[in-house]
């Protein structure tokens, strides 16, 4: 590790990774946080889903949202990966003195709208200033809890054979934030942050599986949002230390055009660009056609897709099978290509 902590260390890559690897779990280990999953599970009567987030996105309104309705999406949406269905949020401010009471009004709006949306309350919270210079604005805290919906078996569960399905076009979010940042976008763009909440998404999917005929407990293997470093990382992270690969093909990735003119003009690759309403599944193939159908029917879901299948032939890796027949190793997000995105 470095003897000073860069911009790299929160990409949500190789750098994020060490620094939990080394640091952290060293320091808090127990077996709800060595999961390492979106949330955590909570034993007692009833099992419960928790899950915290921090949100720093540079600049806090980009096409398609804004950092409140961020705040909410992350929050839920890690709640559902984790198998839960959310019912409570914390809301804390960090708030930079100067900052503009118009914009927080408007903060706060999206936060309560969203919440609403997504079925859930904010019962706590928090709110500080810091000087001028020190903030950046503002930064949030959110934390949820929900309640255990299913039993995801996680990613000791995948097998060879097994299909990956992602809920919708990839990439948008990061894209939108980064063309916002250039000043390179104009309210009459196209490119919109795919940011939005996953409870019905995910509740749509879980649904479908459990009513297939013939369909194993447990035949969705893991659910996940590939925020920081896409959709890429987020694989790796499936993949990383087991026996079996993912090999994805190019051609059924989901991207908008937009998405695809803005990485080209930045130079960056949608696959590891962040989404903020996008879900990651990997399941049985005896429930892809259900699972795929139920997403083509919920708002947000119209793009799901097949994309890839779990095979034995690299193990450890993401394999990306190009249009023209050949094949690239995709591996975790290095550096810090899309730093202040969430």
């Amino acid at each position: 590790m470095n003897d000073r902590i860069t911009l790299d260390y929160g990409s949500g890559g190789l750098k994020t990774s060490e620094l939990i690897e080394s640091l952290l779990l060293p320091a808090f280990d127990n077996p709800a946080l060595s999961q390492l999953g979106d949330g955590a599970l909570l034993e007692g009567n009833k099992k419960l889903v928790f899950s915290t987030d921090n949100f720093v996105v540079s600049p806090w309104r980009f096409p398609g949202g804004d950092i409140g309705k961020l705040s909410v999406c992350g929050t839920v949406n890690d709640v559902c990966m984790a198998g839960g269905i959310p019912k409570y949020l914390s809301l804390s401010f960090i708030l930079e003195e100067g900052f503009l009471f118009s914009d927080l009004r408007q903060i706060v709006t999206s936060i309560a709208e969203e919440a609403k949306k997504a079925g859930v309350s904010i019962v706590t919270g928090d709110t500080k200033v810091v000087d001028s210079g020190k903030g950046d604005g503002i930064y949030i805290n959110t934390a949820g809890i929900g309640f255990q919906r299913v039993d995801l078996p996680g990613k000791a569960a995948i097998r060879p054979g097994d299909d990956v399905i992602v809920s919708g076009t990839v990439g948008c979010h990061g894209a939108a934030v980064m063309m916002a940042r250039s000043g390179l976008i104009s309210e009459e763009s196209p490119l919109r942050s795919d940011c939005m909440t996953l409870h019905r998404i995910s509740a749509a999917a879980l649904d479908a599986a459990a009513v297939n005929d013939g369909a194993e407990p447990g035949s969705v293997r893991i659910l996940r949002d590939p925020t920081r470093g896409g959709v890429a990382t987020t694989l790796n992270e499936f993949t990383e230390g087991m026996s079996f690969s993912i090999e994805l093909n190019e051609n059924e990735i989901p991207v908008e055009s937009a998405v695809d003119a803005a990485c080209d003009m930045l130079g960056l690759d949608p696959l590891y660009c962040a989404c903020e309403g996008r879900m990651l599944l990997v399941c049985d193939p005896s429930v892809t056609e259900n699972i795929l159908n139920a997403l083509h029917t919920v708002p947000g879901g119209e793009n799901a897709a097949r994309i890839g299948t779990v095979t034995e032939e690299m193990p450890g890796k993401v394999l990306l099978r190009t249009p023209i027949g050949g094949r690239r190793i995709l591996t975790k997000l290095t550096g810090i290509q899309l730093p202040r995105i969430c």
